[in-house]
């Protein structure tokens, strides 16, 4: 019974894991897309007219 639920947890933590990763470079990938985003936008700050 316990190295059943040992097992459970170690699968558990694992996703963890997996998912934190994941998130993490995810969050890094959308990060730079954002700031070379805002930088093509200041760089054509110059051509627009309002």
């Amino acid at each position: 019974m316990e190295e059943r639920v040992y097992k459970l947890m170690k699968g558990a933590g694992a996703w963890n894991i997996a998912l934190g990763i994941t998130t993490l470079v995810v969050g890094v990938t959308s990060g730079v897309l954002m700031i070379i985003a805002g930088a093509k936008l200041l760089n054509g700050k110059s051509k627009l007219m309002f």
